[in-house]
């Protein structure tokens, strides 16, 4: 029974919470990317270059009724996929990043002098 307990302790934890939303999100994310790069993106490439569907680029590896094929067109849309992935992911972190430093650059306020005599009456108040 000890185990379930250190399990469910674990999972509803903030940051197993956390992660399992993040791989949702991204999952979707994902799939969003790659229909922008089979969509939207390689059409147009395609057409620059004499109308390739990168899609469709196969070496034959065996003929026959069931021909083996070496996809590497689709390979090209995998790692376009990735490239805009890690692109948006880059300037997320970067955005955010930007965010923190701005945080840790903000001064800190130095109190008035009402605020630090304030201060001293109320320890010397506090300590008789």
């Amino acid at each position: 029974m000890r185990i379930f307990k250190e399990f469910k302790e674990f999972a509803i934890k903030g940051n197993a919470v956390d992660i399992a939303i993040g791989v949702i999100i991204g999952t979707a994310f994902g799939k969003i990317v790659s229909s922008i790069v089979a969509d939207v993106v390689m059409p147009p490439v395609g057409l620059l270059l004499s109308g390739v569907d990168f899609s469709s680029l196969a070496f034959v590896l065996q003929d026959g009724p069931e021909p083996v094929l070496l996809k590497y067109g689709t390979f090209i849309n995998t790692i376009i996929d990735f490239t805009i992935i890690a692109f948006v992911l880059f300037m997320a972190v970067k955005g955010i990043n930007k965010f923190k430093k701005k945080e840790e650059e903000t001064p800190a306020i130095e109190p008035s002098s009402e605020e630090k005599l304030l201060t001293e009456i109320r320890d010397i108040l506090k300590a008789k």
